[in-house]
């Protein structure tokens, strides 16, 4: 039995806002009747005191808060970032922050941004696509490998691609630069490109991946790598224990397929699983613990709906395709997610936290005993891009709208 949070935060996904505004527009009239004038300015202003209350949860000055067992304070880090994508800690605490327009700057212990590190990659930044993830090699103490996931510009459009390079000990450039993989086909649309970065304990390497949205089909056709879970090793190079070798229909290097948008991927450290989230469309956001070669369903099935109201595929359920851990109807538009394993926040070790997008939260999911027993909200106003546990034990949260770096900490922490 599939567990279903209460139904709250039914912000749809900025991904649709343009196709839904062009679809009203052509369905109805462009002047509002009288009556509908003023339904739509009460929806607006209700809307902004239900914004400004987040708000006022989110810049509360470090109020303290009970969130999943813990009393807590989010308090601010840096600011100034436009569209941080993803984090990853620097052996000495720095932090390399991705922003989507395709710069990847370091933040140092203070908060200060240093300008972008020169060699990253051209993007193409269109709708969700851009510069990514960000991922430090596991010997990068000595290798100094960063590996970059984006959106490539390609003669058919764009495509993800996963790339890496050679960080200076200036932390200024990037050398070296090569791509390792890229997904097939491209296409011109600006939805759906994934993408997180996740290291395995054997040093592979998961890449999660987006359909694409008008390519949703895709994600069931083994010649292709759109709403995919792929297996590379950190050369690129096919490892020989993938799901489907020599298979002349399938890519050898697929994990895991029937996915639709990728944004949350985490090894859980109790296990050294791979554990995913993903996007639904209208309702159906995932949780899921992919296993190699199997087929988690989309778009054949799906819990939600589609953005046009219509019925996903067959239904909730089909022979040989893969059930979700945990979903959420409606959306919480869930990218980044972290196991939490440090001593700092006593009640968090073991659980999986996610940032919401439209939920505009932070989400503890409660893991027990490798099964889902539901899930706890934290209110910030702000939508969360990307969830990270710190060196220094705290949560810390990128956010995509106000450009900032948060931490979450004990309530007597300074």
């Amino acid at each position: 039995m599939q567990l279903r949070p209460d139904p709250r935060f039914r912000t749809l996904p900025r991904e649709v806002g343009a196709v839904l505004a062009r679809r009203d527009h052509r369905q109805r009239s462009s002047f509002p009747r009288p009556g509908r004038r003023a339904a739509i300015a009460a929806l607006a202003l209700l809307g902004l005191l239900v914004a400004g209350a987040f708000a006022f949860a989110a810049d509360d000055g470090g109020a303290v808060r009970r969130f999943a067992g813990e009393e807590v304070r989010v308090v601010p880090f840096a600011s100034g970032l436009e569209h941080p994508w993803s984090m990853a800690f620097l052996p000495d605490g720095r932090l390399l922050v991705t922003e989507r327009d395709g710069r990847l700057r370091v933040v140092d212990a203070s908060g200060k941004l240093s300008a972008p590190i020169v060699g990253v990659p051209q993007v193409a930044e269109r709708g969700q696509g851009g510069l990514l993830d960000v991922a430090l090699d596991p010997a990068f103490a000595t290798n100094r490998l960063v590996y970059l996931s984006y959106a490539e510009p390609r003669p058919d459009g764009a495509g993800t691609s996963v790339a890496r390079g050679r960080l200076s000990d200036d932390l200024s450039r990037l050398s070296d630069v090569q791509v390792i993989f890229r997904q097939v086909p491209g296409h011109s649309g600006g939805n759906h490109f994934g993408s997180r970065l996740v290291f395995a304990p054997d040093g592979m390497l998961f890449v999660t991946l987006g359909d694409r949205f008008d390519l949703m089909m895709k994600a069931q056709d083994l010649s292709t790598t759109l709403g995919k879970v792929v297996r590379i090793a950190p050369d690129g190079s096919i490892p020989a224990d993938n799901p489907f070798p020599g298979r002349p229909d399938a890519r050898s290097e697929i994990f895991s397929y029937g996915h639709r948008n990728v944004q949350g991927g985490v090894i859980e450290p109790s296990t050294g699983r791979l554990w995913t989230v993903e996007h639904g469309p209208r309702g159906g956001d995932e949780v899921n613990r992919p296993e190699a070669g199997k087929n988690y369903g989309w778009p054949v099935i799906g819990y939600g709906r589609h953005y046009s109201g219509a019925k996903i595929g067959v239904g909730t359920r089909k022979e040989g395709m893969e059930q979700p851990l945990f979903y959420w109807d409606p959306s919480i538009a869930p990218s980044g997610a972290a196991f939490y394993s440090a001593d700092l926040l006593p009640a968090f070790k073991g659980q999986l936290f996610v940032g919401a997008l439209a939920g505009q939260a932070l989400v503890e999911v409660k893991v027990r005993n490798g099964a889902i027993a539901g899930e706890e909200r934290l209110p910030l106003g702000k939508r969360i891009r990307d969830v990270r546990q710190g060196p220094d034990g705290a949560l810390w949260l990128a956010t995509d709208d106000t450009g900032e770096i948060l931490r979450v900490v004990p309530a007597a922490a300074k």
